[in-house]
């Protein structure tokens, strides 16, 4: 299991690569986003990743509206993502979130999700030839239930899943009916507290996110991969503090959690 941090896009990514390092993260979430991350020096970010032995998870734009119902939107997302998948894989990740779309005209509101299934296939199909697995994030209605998720993954090829533990805590159905039913799917995840109103982004322990059954959850499964401490704080000093107490809290965790069989998934 590795732990990592994300970037804070209102700040530098050189800054925040040496930040991650100071605070002994395996890796950088780097997100694709303005107002200061939106445009990525690939070179001296390599070079700085590479001294401080970090390695990359992709992450991109929520905002994109990549499954709108209007082809020329569609496109434009796309080629912006593909412009993602390339600064990704020059990086060195193997993997890149996508956020579902959720921007609709109010008549066409129940296709959402065909829209996202039509929208997700040439983007899984493009990223794969940087090598880059895709993986669709939960969220709020309806990409907040499993049965959303069994319908896109069996019908996009190559999806997979990254489940936002902070996000499950507000929807339909929480982290560990997403772990019981899509665990063999879930490649990346996201860590953060909240009281089951908002995407707070607390630190770990302050809302009512149970973490003992979120990491046994995850060992339940077998999961051994990334888990981003996805915190924010206006604070840069109580940011580093909060980032480095989540950190050892899941490290903890993790240590003390029983191994259990993972299930096989069905369906």
């Amino acid at each position: 299991m590795k732990i990592g941090m994300m970037n804070n896009p209102s700040k530098s990514i050189l800054d925040e690569a040496a930040s991650c390092s100071r605070g002994r993260f395996d890796f950088l979430d780097l997100t694709i986003e303005g107002p200061c991350a939106a445009h990525i020096d690939i070179i001296p970010l390599r070079d700085a990743l590479n001294r401080y032995g970090l390695s990359i998870t992709g992450h991109t734009d929520p905002c994109l509206p990549h499954a709108y119902p209007l082809q020329s939107v569609r496109d434009a997302c796309l080629q912006e993502l593909e412009r993602c998948a390339r600064i990704f894989s020059a990086l060195g990740a193997s993997v890149m979130n996508i956020h579902p779309c959720y921007f609709c005209p109010p008549a066409m509101k129940k296709d959402l999700v065909a829209f996202n299934i039509e929208a997700l296939k040439p983007i899984v199909e493009m990223a794969a030839s940087y090598n880059l697995t895709v993986m669709l994030e939960n969220y709020q209605a309806p990409f907040d239930r499993v049965s959303t998720f069994k319908q896109v993954l069996t019908a996009v090829p190559g999806l997979m899943l990254h489940l936002d533990f902070g996000h499950a805590n507000f929807g339909l159905d929480h982290h560990d009916v997403f772990c019981r039913e899509l665990g063999a799917y879930i490649r990346h995840v996201h860590f953060s507290d909240n009281r089951s109103r908002a995407d707070d982004h607390m630190p770990l322990g302050v809302g009512n996110v149970d973490w003992d059954n979120a990491v046994a959850s995850l060992k339940a499964i077998g999961y051994d991969g990334t888990i981003t401490l996805e915190i924010f704080c206006n604070h840069p000093d109580m940011q580093c503090n909060y980032l480095d107490m989540g950190r050892r809290f899941v490290r903890a965790l993790w240590n003390s959690s029983p191994v259990l069989n993972a299930p096989s998934i069905h369906f």
